[in-house]
């Protein structure tokens, strides 16, 4: 008897599933947010998904598991409904304001002992900066706006990324003042180059436009893209009719930001396109920094990455090569290169970049941690988040004896060796070892292989010359663009 009507109860209970599975596969194909429902119309749990009838359709299949504390959560689901949305991070605020105003009771992960990422804005600054936090009470955000917390912290730091792109807010720790004069004097970082932040830390902005900009960020967190499109082509209009001409313009530039924030790129659209690396996939590029930073336990996000490499022939025309990575993407404005000046050999074996055994590595390595980070070291501009040595951990010590010369030391520094692929950490005895299809280890490797192909090719031009003669110029490939200059 109970056998009979436990049987009765899985049979509707699956037909039930059925007819939420069919309906979850008619959804339309954009990002958004689900409700869902119990049979009285309350709402249980909000979600949000990238795809609607992936991510929906993944709850009522067979073999769903929702772990212990959702599963039960099927029992009760009647129906659900969806709220379509211009892209992930639009999705990724309205699940947050959803679950604040509603608490659903299956939303547990915000109301249990864990700790989730808030959004803080330092509102109180002179120029306030955008940050991540699993803190918001710390006492240097006192004052600060804080919205959260967000389900999500991947999600989170995509969507800022993201937003980044329009209003171009800081997200360092600099403490910067409107009157402090050693501004003008500050390099910004390489954010500043690729137009993700207008540079505050050095006099590049003032403080009446970045308040503003800032203002249309907060603006933005707070309702819908839609409506703040509309009040600001108004007040774009307005500013145009008052002959504030560059106010107009730097509004008319953010709508149109906003407006193809979630046009999809392609190869075309990277952003360095010429350059050689293979065209990595675009999801795993965006895990890669999230893994790095995890595998190497960094306390702040990974969004700039240096790798430093040298390339000899048997001790001969040494050079060195610096790439640059933002994003998971390389940045070819800020590769440098560096024709070593030093000589001899003090034990430098094979490991870094180098062709063969011979070179002093360790010595080269040394010249080009000094050439380079030398500004950042006396404080006059920010180091990247993560230095990559290509070698092993005697590369690494020697980078690390020219870093602790330096009044300011840099956040993050490792060393990537060869074969293993093992990492050394600056601040660890024993190396990491990662599997090989970790995230974080194929970003490291890509970015290892470029700054190697880079140094080989400066590499390659030098040994050119002195065989051939100083005036001799090597034919340039129509798929090579020039090489950036090199550093002094």
């Amino acid at each position: 008897m109970h056998q009979s009507i436990y049987n009765s109860h899985v049979t509707i209970r699956r037909e039930k599933l059925d007819v939420l599975l069919q309906k979850a596969h008619a959804l339309p194909v954009c990002p958004g947010v689900y409700l869902m429902k119990d049979p009285a119309g309350v709402v249980v749990y909000v979600g949000k998904a990238i795809r609607l009838p992936d991510r929906v359709s993944s709850y009522f299949v067979p073999s769903a598991d929702l772990g212990p504390k959702k599963q039960r959560m099927l029992d009760l689901v009647d129906d659900f409904d969806t709220i379509e949305c211009e892209g992930e991070w639009e999705a990724l605020l309205i699940e947050n304001r959803l679950i604040k105003d509603i608490h659903p009771r299956f939303n547990v992960r915000l109301t249990d002992d864990k700790t989730f990422p808030y959004l803080v804005i330092t509102t109180r600054d002179d120029f306030p900066g955008v940050f991540i936090t699993r803190q918001p009470s710390a006492p240097e955000f006192r004052g600060a706006k804080v919205f959260g917390p967000f389900t999500s912290v991947y999600a989170l730091h995509r969507s800022i990324q993201v937003l980044q792109q329009v209003f171009q807010f800081r997200t360092c720790e600099l403490e910067i003042r409107s009157d402090d004069p050693q501004r003008r004097r500050f390099r910004p970082c390489l954010l500043h180059a690729i137009k993700r932040c207008t540079a505050p830390c050095a006099d590049k902005i003032s403080q009446e436009q970045y308040r503003a900009d800032i203002d249309r960020f907060i603006r933005l967190l707070e309702s819908k893209r839609s409506v703040m499109l509309r009040e600001m082509r108004q007040e774009m209009e307005e500013a145009s009719k008052s002959l504030q001409f560059e106010k107009a313009a730097t509004l008319r530039d953010q709508v149109r930001a906003l407006e193809s924030l979630d046009q999809r790129g392609n190869r075309r659209q990277l952003l360095q396109p010429e350059t050689e690396l293979p065209i990595l996939d675009l999801t795993a590029l965006r895990k890669g920094a999230e893994a790095l930073r995890k595998a190497l336990d960094a306390t702040t996000e990974i969004r700039c990455i240096e790798c430093i490499d040298i390339a000899h022939l048997q001790g001969g025309e040494t050079v060195g090569s610096k790439v640059c990575f933002i994003d998971g993407r390389p940045f070819k404005n800020a590769y440098r290169r560096y024709r070593i000046t030093v000589t001899g050999s003090d034990g430098g074996a094979s490991g870094g970049g180098g062709y063969a055994s011979g070179g002093d590595d360790y010595a080269a390595i040394r010249e080009v941690i000094s050439r380079r980070y030398r500004d950042a070291g006396e404080g006059q501009e920010l180091y990247p988040d993560l230095i990559i040595i290509d070698g092993g951990l005697g590369q690494l010590h020697a980078a690390m004896e020219v870093f602790a010369t330096l009044s300011v030391k840099p956040p993050l520094v490792v060393s990537l060796a060869k074969k293993e692929e093992l990492i050394y950490h600056q601040a660890r005895s024993e190396p990491i070892r990662l599997p090989r299809t970790n995230p974080g280890l194929r970003l490291c490797q890509a970015i290892r292989d470029e700054a190697h192909r880079f140094a080989q090719h400066y590499h390659h031009l030098l040994r050119r010359k002195s065989v051939l003669g100083e005036n001799s110029q090597p034919r340039r490939s129509k798929k090579q663009p020039p090489s950036p200059t090199s550093d002094p």
